[in-house]
């Protein structure tokens, strides 16, 4: 402002002030002299578990139509520093530098802050509000952190087990559980409940869908004296119902010894989604059986159970039957056909002896159940050889032998030395 001489007029002073404005250029405001933004405005981190420090990046743009230098920067708060911003920098009309802010909160609560650039434009300083909230871990650890439910047809359910650890050094009290997510739920013990350092708690958690498609969720355990809750992420798809299949779908245990037996192993797959097998039902034969399958009996998709078949002839002749599995597969009652046939075992008993010194026409052949004897003539007539075979048998007996030699005036000799043979 200039000041004209002043001029004395009686005894009034008067002074005449010229003001010199400024212009702006037609179409521009105040705000537009700004030429320094963040981007973004402001900052909030949320809440940050003790011991981490993330970061966001955080851009200064010069909008103007002149350069203009970043001379330095301040922050009010130590749980927020920066990095990649190396001052003084020039930028011109137009240009943009981005650096990065990293909050690592020492203590539970929350934090304010402001991040302060002095520059050479007209908004200097220019500010950014900076937050976020410092949170203690809970320790707690959940097992599995992630259950995911394969194929799970739409109509049946499977469940699975969450388990909750205090691994701290002080109790825990959980007050509460809760499960996010389309056909996700949970049972098990009740909340609230008390973990000692090193105790354990069990979930069951089911998925049970209701349509066709995939489903996630979460498994959420809230712990009263902390402010983190843990959590196990849950994931499922559904399918249409599983296919059950049994090989071999046919067995033929061929010939076996009547009073033994023969087993043959067999497996139940699930193809496609999980089966749950009811029960199984057997017509035909009772000289077949079924072991080492347990009913009712749940197989995910492309799982497999053995079982073992046996085949148990009491008499001659063929024997079947049919062994079925009813279970909520798409064809819900498989069949399996069996047969074989029992037989009776030919056994027989070789004896060879020494030829008698004497003249003799022909020898006699005795056999006993005991040792020692009785003994009673098993040959119809003298044998003049010194061998014999003994077909008359039966399996699993022990018989003893003895000889005797005849000669030509039928006299007799007294008994040889005895054998014996064991019939398997």
């Amino acid at each position: 402002m200039r000041t004209l001489p002043q001029y004395l007029h009686g005894r009034i002073w008067v002074a005449i002030a010229i003001v010199t404005l400024t212009v702006l250029p037609f179409g521009e405001s105040r705000a537009a002299a700004e030429q320094l933004a963040f981007n973004p405005a402001n900052s909030a981190f949320g809440k940050v578990l003790l011991g981490k420090s993330p970061t966001v990046s955080v851009t200064v743009s010069n909008a103007g139509s002149t350069s203009v230098t970043l001379k330095s920067h301040t922050i009010s708060n130590a749980a927020f520093t920066t990095s990649g911003l190396n001052l003084p920098l020039t930028l011109a009309a137009g240009e943009s530098t981005t650096f990065k802010v990293k909050f690592a909160p020492r203590f539970a609560g929350a934090v304010n802050g402001q991040i302060s650039l002095a520059n050479t434009g007209p908004n200097s300083p220019l500010v950014m509000n900076i937050s976020g909230e410092g949170v203690g871990a809970a320790p707690l650890l959940a097992s599995p952190s992630a259950i995911t439910f394969p194929g799970i047809p739409v109509g049946q359910s499977e469940t699975a087990f969450e388990t909750i650890t205090n691994t701290g050094p002080s109790k825990v009290i959980l007050s509460s559980a809760a499960t996010f997510g389309s056909g996700f739920s949970y049972s098990g013990p009740n909340l609230p409940a008390t973990l000692k350092p090193g105790a354990s708690i069990t979930f069951n958690v089911k998925f049970a869908p209701t349509s066709a498609g995939n489903s996630s969720g979460s498994m959420v355990v809230v712990s009263s004296t902390s402010k983190l809750a843990v959590s196990a992420k849950l994931s499922g798809t559904t399918s249409s119902a599983g296919q059950l299949t049994v090989t071999p779908a046919s067995a033929n245990f061929g010939n076996v010894t009547v009073g033994s037996s023969s087993s043959h192993t067999a497996t139940l797959s699930a193809r496609g989604a999980s089966v749950t097998i009811s029960s199984d039902n057997w017509s035909g034969s009772s000289e077949f059986s079924i072991k080492g399958l347990n009913l009712p009996l749940t197989l995910k998709a492309n799982q497999s159970a053995t079982f073992t078949l046996t085949f148990s002839p009491q008499s001659n002749g063929r024997a079947s039957g049919t062994l079925s599995f009813k279970s909520n597969a798409s064809d819900n009652l498989l069949n399996q056909s069996l047969k074989g046939t029992g037989v009776t075992a030919q056994h027989m008993v070789g004896l060879t002896w020494d030829p008698s010194t004497s003249q003799v026409s022909g020898y006699n052949v005795y056999r006993g159940n005991k040792s020692g004897g009785p003994y009673h003539k098993i040959n119809a007539g003298l044998d003049p050889n010194t061998n014999y075979s003994d077909s008359t048998v039966q399996s699993g007996v022990t018989y003893f032998y003895v000889t005797t030699a005849v000669d030509g005036g039928g006299k007799e000799s007294s008994y040889s030395n005895q054998v014996k043979a064991v019939v398997p």
